[in-house]
């Protein structure tokens, strides 16, 4: 049996360890926990975890008692790191969730407590490791399109309510907007894919233009005047199938979204990168689409063919640019993070297992923070801005 220890067990860690961790090791057990909101955290507990788990008050104390095998990281993103850092003084196994730093103090600590640490992580980047980016490695590893000279990346995302009406996603404080929340995903992939880092970046973001507003704080839709012409309010949504929360919630109108004078959420952004190769890529995401404008892929171009997938569809094609032939696979449907969830949990049970390495390892995770902090300050500035490097401490 395998005794995990998790701190803060919120909904994400919770669907990882019940839907994925479980379906590649059913004996695994969460035996200590650290989180503050015990009644919240029962509630999402699998019955096989209610008896016999125990509750501690930190890190130190749980890792002294509970003899665990391996840690699980699902806190609110401001917490990943310093929880992080604690554990990598411990040498056990370690799943991280994303991002695993929201500041370049935190991330520079990170990398720092890291150096000399013999625990393995496995960072939550579960689009690198699904079938369908595989595949599209495989094929550029293959030289199928010749070397790649240019990635188009890009994540409308149907869902991007959520960044606005619940409480933890719009805190900007605790967020610190959505490169680092949603592009650390794709910054990461798309290195990998390209075979090379990002070493600079110029990015731009829109705020305020579609979410966020004047509406009173603390506003939800029950308490609205508005609630039934809004095209937000859990009935319109249900009505016209636009998605999002079909329950009462805050209102995406409401000043508690921020401004972009005190830091708010984007809209969009996009951003223009720069690969150490010295080829290059743009990048955008746009967090107001709705239905079937939903799109999560790459287009990958070289001088001999062209790919391009994308999840949604999970589907690739490649284009063979000098013969009359265009080759399109299909994916399996209905996989958590497009299948990259499962492979992160193979991943991770092997780890702990001894019986293989992690492919989602702690500097991809710090790398990719550090190209989203560059896109962050170069969105804040109007200006090109250089990308740390591992390993430049």
């Amino acid at each position: 049996m395998i005794r995990l220890g998790v701190v803060g067990y919120g909904s994400r860690i919770s669907g990882v360890i019940k839907s994925c961790l479980r379906e590649v090791e059913p004996d695994i057990r969460v035996a200590g926990i650290v989180d503050p909101d015990e009644d919240g955290v029962r509630s999402r507990l699998a019955e096989c975890d209610q008896k016999d788990v125990v509750f501690y008050k930190d890190l130190k104390s749980m890792i002294s008692k509970a003899k665990l095998d391996a840690l699980a990281i699902g806190t609110r993103c401001h917490l990943h790191a310093s929880y992080a850092i604690e554990a990598a003084g411990y040498d056990l196994p370690l799943y991280l969730e994303k991002p695993v730093a929201v500041s370049m103090e935190q991330a520079i600590a990170l990398e720092r407590a890291f150096e000399k640490s013999k625990c393995e992580v496995v960072v939550s980047f579960p689009l690198r490791v699904s079938p369908l980016c595989s595949l599209a490695h495989e094929y550029i590893e293959k030289k199928t399109i010749g070397s790649p000279e240019h990635i188009q990346a890009v994540n409308y995302v149907n869902y991007g309510t959520v960044y606005f009406d619940t409480a933890a996603y719009r805190d900007f404080k605790t967020m610190q907007g959505l490169f680092l929340q949603k592009a650390t995903h794709d910054f990461d992939y798309m290195s990998y894919l390209m075979g090379s880092n990002i070493v600079r970046v110029a990015a731009m973001h829109t705020r305020g233009r579609v979410f966020g507003g004047k509406k009173k704080k603390g506003l939800v839709c029950s308490k609205c005047k508005e609630v039934d012409t809004c095209l937000e309010s859990p009935q319109n949504r249900k009505r016209n199938g636009s998605g999002g929360t079909l329950f009462d919630h805050l209102c995406v109108f409401s000043r508690d979204c921020g401004t972009p004078e005190t830091g708010m959420n984007e809209d969009s952004s996009s951003a223009l990168i720069e690969f150490a190769s010295g080829v290059h890529g743009v990048y955008t995401q746009v967090f107001y689409s709705r239905r079937d404008a939903a799109t999560r892929g790459a287009t990958i171009s070289g001088y001999n063919g062209t790919i391009k997938f994308d999840w949604y569809k999970n589907e690739l094609k490649f284009v063979r640019h000098h013969a009359p032939f265009t080759d399109t696979v299909k994916a399996g449907e209905g996989m958590s993070h497009f299948g990259g969830d499962s492979e992160l949990a193979y991943d991770f049970i092997n780890v702990i297992h001894g019986k293989g390495k992690s492919r989602t390892s702690i500097w991809l995770g710090i790398q990719s923070v550090y190209a989203c902090l560059a896109a962050k300050e170069s969105a804040e500035t109007g200006c090109f801005v250089n990308v740390r490097q591992i390993g430049a401490l």
